[in-house]
């Protein structure tokens, strides 16, 4: 592992925190800052067995440096398993930047950080995730070419993601139903933003009763007026009597503290780091009687839309290949249930094989 600041002022002196770093088996976690754009921002490599790390840059307004690490940390890493277990030639990595995404955006922000994405020589491949857009990427791409996603190439991922996302859902309600129709199916998407509104439409189209939630009001007031879905206040939402529940927004939404409310038989959704306490609350999972399709596995449509840009396939290959998120979803959650072992568990498993076997001749 290697552990880099590029500004004296961006410092970490707490031995938990390296803890926390070496524990997740890092190659290597870069610090940035600048004081004149107001950057602050963590890149973090996982691995790089398969290839080079490709990952989204995520803007959000953290409460300190130490919950942007643990965010990035765990990110980066999910991103080396949902590389391995989609059989692409990718290693795992993700940035985070610190900040307002709504307030303090700019073209020299990104133009700095793509600088120090530069830096890592190719390591590390960014593209868009929470809070950034395709027209970001543009500002980081005047200054690195180790960034896709860019519009008029592959684009926004976002629908490509919905699609394995709703692939996936389906593979668990063949499990969970003995059928993947999902008609008639309540449904509740929480966070209905790029992601979470295409997926409101393919499950609308094959009939299911969707419910939907979200921090902005408006947006949900939207999603609601345009699909013909029902609105959820927040604080109801692991209440909801339901089929499926689908988080699409930030992680760690299955804790002790929803699991005691959960009222589904099958959790499936978009969101990364869903579980709180991964082995805690996974096992928690299995022990209720619910399916969970992992998250690196189930979302993997987005760095597969990634993948067809740096190699230079279509987009047609990319939806196709994110078709096979069911197949994915259907094998993991099979021998969860079979073996009895959290699905989270068998996934990783199979990631690390593919790891474990090198790169393909």
């Amino acid at each position: 592992m290697s552990v880099q600041s590029m500004n004296p002022h961006f410092e970490l002196s707490s031995d938990p925190v390296i803890s926390q770093m070496s524990s997740m088996d890092h190659d290597q976690i870069l610090f940035c800052s600048d004081n004149e754009t107001g950057l602050k921002a963590i890149i973090a490599i996982h691995d790089t067995t398969l290839g080079p790390a490709l990952g989204g840059t995520r803007m959000w307004s953290y409460k300190n440096e130490l919950e942007a690490l643990n965010d990035v940390l765990r990110l980066s890493r999910g991103m080396t398993f949902k590389n391995a277990i989609s059989d692409l030639a990718l290693g795992g990595g993700k940035a985070v930047i610190i900040g307002d995404s709504k307030t303090m955006k700019s073209e020299a922000l990104f133009r700095r950080f793509g600088r120090f994405v530069n830096s890592l020589a190719g390591n590390y491949i960014t593209a868009e995730d929470v809070g950034i857009s395709p027209s970001d990427m543009v500002w980081v791409n005047k200054e690195t070419d180790h960034v896709v996603g860019l519009p008029g190439k592959s684009g926004d991922p976002s629908p490509v993601t919905a699609f394995g996302t709703y692939m996936g859902i389906k593979a668990c309600a063949k499990i969970r139903y003995g059928t993947d129709s999902l008609e008639g199916r309540k449904v509740l998407v929480e966070g209905v933003g790029h992601v979470g509104e295409y997926l409101v439409e393919h499950l609308r189209k094959e009939g299911a009763e969707v419910f939907v939630t979200d921090i902005h009001v408006d947006t949900v007031s939207r999603i609601v007026k345009t699909y013909g879905v029902k609105g959820v206040e927040l604080d109801a939402v692991y209440g909801l009597d339901m089929d499926i529940y689908a988080p699409c927004a930030l992680g760690g939404t299955i804790n002790d503290s929803t699991l005691s409310e959960l009222k589904c038989g099958i959790v499936a959704g978009a969101a990364n780091n869903q579980l709180g306490i991964e082995d805690q609350h996974g096992q928690a999972l299995l022990d209720k009687g619910i399916l969970y399709a992992p998250d690196f596995a189930i979302n993997a449509g987005g760095v597969i839309n990634c993948f067809s840009e740096v190699e230079g396939l279509s987009s047609e290959w990319a939806m196709g290949k994110s078709e096979e998120i069911y197949n994915t979803i259907y094998n993991i959650v099979s021998r969860s249930e079979k073996e009895r072992i959290p699905s989270h568990i068998i996934a990783m498993k199979m990631a690390k094989e593919k790891i474990n076997k090198g790169p393909k001749k």
